[in-house]
């Protein structure tokens, strides 16, 4: 069987290592008053950035609608018998009901859907490894026991800068943005059972970013190998000197910088640090 994989824009693999590796791609949209622009396709981050720094409205985003999927799977069913697609946490999105919703109207193409239960990066670390099992000749249900098996270690933590985002979003309830903005704190954030939720409130930036170190370190410390990347939302400067900290602090780790895309930044605002880790495949 010949299985292909496909994943969301908010993964943010870079075009030319998906190219190498034969990964298809599905962009998100963000949107500006009646103008939708598809991540990576329509819109820059210069150019999100530079949208939002003009005022006015600040931007919603959208998931890839039916017919985009249907269209995808066509394109896929002529040189494949499967494909497994790996996206972002159904908690804030609809893009995996989607693409479960497509796979019905497509003929000669089995497809599986898989629900990261997070985003970004740590979302690239599924797609990764499923890449990784296909060129092992493994079946989609071996890969797909193993992106599940995955969950149990691939974790993700991150601190904004304005909750508001988040709040204005649905992505946070407004009472736990008004509890941030009083007291000025920097809440750790996690996802959890699918949805962005706070983690600890924690004082100051400095003190938040030493806290998610700390909780890779409980990790690190039992003597597994680990991947690990900083992801930012137009801070990287700030990302860059967290990442020489942290590879100081834990040299058997191998660290990556990313970004965050249109679509995670309109939630997350700009500011935004977040570190993503998960087990390194033996």
């Amino acid at each position: 069987m010949k299985t292909a994989i496909l994943t969301d824009s908010t993964a943010y693999l870079p075009k030319a290592l998906r190219d190498e590796l034969n990964i298809f791609m599905i962009p998100l949209s963000v949107i500006f008053g009646e103008d939708a622009y598809r991540e990576e396709f329509d819109i820059t981050m210069k150019e999100f950035y530079g949208k939002i720094n003009e005022g006015g409205k600040l931007p919603t985003t959208s998931q890839p609608v039916i017919g985009h999927f249907v269209d995808m799977y066509e394109q896929i069913a002529k040189e494949y018998d499967a494909v497994i697609g790996i996206y972002l946490s159904s908690g804030i999105s609809g893009t995996y009901q989607s693409s479960m919703t497509a796979a019905d109207m497509v003929e000669g193409l089995d497809v599986y859907s898989f629900d990261t239960e997070l985003s970004c990066t740590p979302q690239a670390f599924y797609v990764l490894r499923a890449v990784e099992m296909v060129k092992q000749g493994k079946m989609p249900s071996e890969i797909l026991a193993e992106l599940t098996e995955m969950k149990k270690w691939t974790k993700a933590y991150f601190m904004v800068d304005d909750l508001n985002h988040l709040k204005r979003g649905g992505r946070l309830s407004g009472a736990q943005a008004l509890i941030g903005s009083l007291l000025q704190v920097k809440p750790i954030l996690h996802f959890e059972d699918k949805v962005i939720v706070p983690f600890e409130k924690i004082r100051t930036s400095k003190k938040a970013l030493k806290r998610i170190g700390d909780l890779f370190e409980e990790e690190y410390n039992e003597g597994d190998k680990f991947q690990a990347v900083i992801i930012h939302a137009n801070r990287e400067d700030g990302a860059r000197m967290w990442m020489t900290e942290l590879k100081k602090r834990f040299p058997n780790a191998e660290f990556g910088i990313s970004s965050f895309g249109p679509v995670i930044a309109t939630h997350l605002g700009e500011g935004a640090l977040a570190m993503g880790w998960t087990k390194k495949s033996s």
